[in-house]
């Protein structure tokens, strides 16, 4: 039978990376009990996942086999979902797979990748929180958007799990996942990337060192501010909403011996014509052209 829906199940993590070790705290902090972390015994990750077991009361296996968890959360790499819900199906006998959930958590791929488990009598699904989790950060999971789809038992136990989370679901359609994973790439690791390619051109305008950071900070706390409060439209400023065409051209001019961020201009100059209020785009859209030839 599936976990009782007064009782809160008990869980397995599979993979304590930064995904893992953030969701297994939260789990715990929500008064789940996590029974084990499973863990390659040769990975060399072992020792860290050990201490994150202690801290949370669970133990670290290296498969499933005897574990009493209702649910099995897959926190591994895309590549390795599918093999890995295959190796753990063998880990255990048929009959103590009936009855339970398998969640993984990628934004890519869909619950299909753990289709091995459901002959078994495995409910499975997808449950992606649209989060960024880096080495060192713990981020609280509380109002986070959790992206979920697969069976509908499955489903229906991960969206109680983020509302005890303090997130908040969302369904998802398996054949809107990818373009939903290129969404969350552009708002954090392509943003990121952005940023960087920021700290390139203000060493071009003689800024060094740790200075970009802390000279951008303001700016950008200020951006994503009137975003939040008054969208992309309104929130949008500088040369190109002016029609500032001779800014522009002075732009790409110095930016030529940045030819990586100089296209990043280019490319982001384009996508502001396309979505964004500006004044003269005609005149703008001929400068970009000329410049991308």
């Amino acid at each position: 039978m599936l976990p009782d829906v007064k009782a809160k199940p008990r869980v397995a993590i599979v993979g304590a990376g930064n995904l893992g070790t953030a969701l297994a705290l939260a789990l715990r902090g929500a008064g789940y009990r996590i029974s084990v972390i499973v863990s390659r015994a040769d990975s060399r990750s072992w020792q860290r996942t050990c201490t994150l077991a202690k801290q949370i009361g669970a133990r670290v296996v290296s498969d499933l086999s005897g574990t009493d968890a209702e649910i099995v959360w897959l926190c591994v790499p895309d590549s390795e979902i599918a093999s890995a819900a295959t190796k753990l199906a063998k880990s255990e006998p048929a009959a103590s797979w009936k009855g339970k959930v398998a969640l993984h958590s990628s934004g890519a791929l869909t619950s299909d990748e753990l289709a091995s488990l459901r002959p078994l009598g495995t409910a499975v699904g997808s449950v992606h929180p649209l989060m960024t989790f880096v080495k060192g950060s713990r981020p609280a999971l509380a109002g986070v958007p959790f992206a979920i789809e697969g069976d509908a038992a499955a489903v229906q136990v991960a969206r109680r799990i983020v509302r005890d989370l303090g997130g908040c679901a969302h369904a998802i359609r398996k054949r809107d996942k990818a373009a939903y994973h290129a969404w969350g790439t552009f708002v954090s690791p392509l943003f990121t990337a952005l940023l960087a390619t920021a700290e390139r051109v203000a060493g071009q305008a003689g800024v060094k060192g740790s200075h970009p950071a802390k000279r951008t900070i303001p700016i950008l706390t200020q951006t994503l501010a009137n975003y939040a409060q008054f969208g992309p439209a309104a929130g949008f400023s500088g040369p190109i909403v002016r029609g500032d065409v001779e800014t522009v051209k002075q732009h790409l001019r110095v930016l030529r011996s940045v030819p990586a961020a100089r296209n990043a201009y280019i490319a982001l100059a384009n996508a502001a014509l396309e979505y964004l209020p500006a004044r003269n785009k005609a005149a703008l859209n001929r400068v970009l052209n000329h410049a991308a030839r």
